[in-house]
């Protein structure tokens, strides 16, 4: 089991989003995505979303906010990831090395090529519902989403 943080960071009506077009073998190749990344032995969800933010995208976070966790189920792995979003950051962007960074204005989003389980915890950050939520997504070998099961997250 792998996991994960996965942060959407907002400027007035855009959204940072990160099209996966720089690493060879990525699951996520061709698909836009937020910042994250994996959660190093030690560290809590906070520290690692803190963590990269600033080695992505050369912002630094002044304050997250927990949003829900998300529990992907793929053939051979299964990922826990811990959602957050940021509007309060400071610093320059710079390049990613995993990818294009690029400001989108939060109306387009859901047109861009994304992962289908991604587009309902998306409409949940886009609609601004405050509420923590849990959602498991199971793909199938193909990368289509075959289950969604729903539920409201009680705690971080």
């Amino acid at each position: 089991m792998i996991h994960t943080t996965l942060c959407y960071i907002m400027k007035g009506s855009q959204w940072l989003m990160l099209l996966r077009d720089k690493k060879a073998n990525d699951i996520n190749e061709g698909k836009w995505i937020g910042v994250g990344g994996k959660i190093q032995e030690g560290e809590s969800p906070d520290q690692c979303i803190a963590r990269e933010i600033q080695e992505e995208t050369g912002l630094v976070a002044d304050r997250v906010t927990y949003r829900g966790k998300i529990c992907f189920y793929f053939e051979n792995e299964t990922e826990v990831t811990h959602v957050y979003t940021c509007k309060d950051f400071h610093g320059e962007l710079h390049e990613c090395d995993e990818g294009t960074l690029r400001w989108i204005d939060a109306d387009k989003i859901l047109s861009l090529r994304l992962w289908e389980g991604d587009r309902l915890f998306l409409g949940k950050l886009l609609d601004d519902d405050q509420r923590l939520f849990h959602l498991e997504l199971t793909y199938d070998v193909d990368g289509n989403l075959t289950h969604v099961q729903e539920s409201e997250e009680t705690e971080e």
